[in-house]
């Protein structure tokens, strides 16, 4: 007997027919909790798909306003929406599309002192950030807790994705120790992007999520994937857990 209501079962048809999803995979995702953090250029794909393709519940959490260079890759958002609140228009959006999906506002900066308030409702956290102190915070706090944390980041035409502590493997500070100072942290602001690189590594994003909640297929745990889609170079490298 399905917990899936008819109007899911004609929404979701086509990953049901796929049998590494079937109605039990779909049912995994009715029932999971996503949050993800950023729901600008790497978030505004995650939030997508992730609604489209049925995960029940997801957090959104960003505090910052919708500016005009924004619009250039952050497919969420319109011109009508400049000045406001990225995680307010993104739930109006979403929510009309999507009106099964319980969404979750968190209109605050992540920070030690509300991480374990807004993180420990969630079973898996989206790293969709463009900053370094946020990323590290997110890395230890999952390490402790042992939540998946699905990571990625992007610069100009470049990219790299990763699952970090999924089943007690490896995580950012594996691979880097030691976080890099604000002089060397380049933003896009700085220094430019092409506007379908979000697109791209935020879709792949998503799918490493639905990997972890269905258990369909292999999870990029241990590994950094690295994407060039200016020289359609893809390279990925084993992560050694040192911590």
């Amino acid at each position: 007997m399905t917990n899936l209501s008819n109007l899911e079962l004609r929404r979701y048809k086509k990953q049901i027919m796929l049998s590494e999803v079937g109605e039990k995979g779909q049912e995994k995702l009715k029932n999971s909790s996503v949050l993800i953090i950023g729901a600008g250029g790497l978030g505004a794909p995650v939030l997508y798909y992730l609604s489209a393709m049925g995960v029940g519940t997801i957090g959104i959490s960003d505090n910052d306003l919708v500016e005009e260079s924004n619009l250039q890759r952050q497919v969420l958002y319109g011109a009508g929406d400049l000045g406001k609140q990225k995680a307010i228009v993104a739930k109006q959006r979403l929510g009309a599309q999507y009106p099964m999906i319980n969404y979750n506002i968190h209109n605050i900066c992540i920070a030690d002192e509300n991480i374990d308030f807004i993180l420990k409702k969630y079973d898996i956290i989206v790293d969709a950030t463009d900053n370094y102190p946020t990323r590290y915070l997110l890395d230890e706090y999952c390490r402790k807790i042992k939540k998946p944390l699905v990571y990625g980041a992007i610069y100009k035409f470049e990219g790299q994705i990763s699952v970090f502590h999924y089943q007690q493997g490896p995580g950012l500070s594996d691979i880097f120790p030691e976080m890099p100072d604000s002089n060397s942290a380049a933003r896009s602001s700085d220094t430019g992007i092409i506007g379908v690189l979000p697109a791209v590594l935020g879709s792949m994003q998503a799918n490493e999520v639905i990997k972890i909640i269905t258990g369909a297929g292999s999870v990029l745990s241990g590994e950094m994937l690295y994407v060039d889609i200016l020289n359609n170079n893809y390279q990925k490298l084993s992560i050694k857990q040192v911590n």
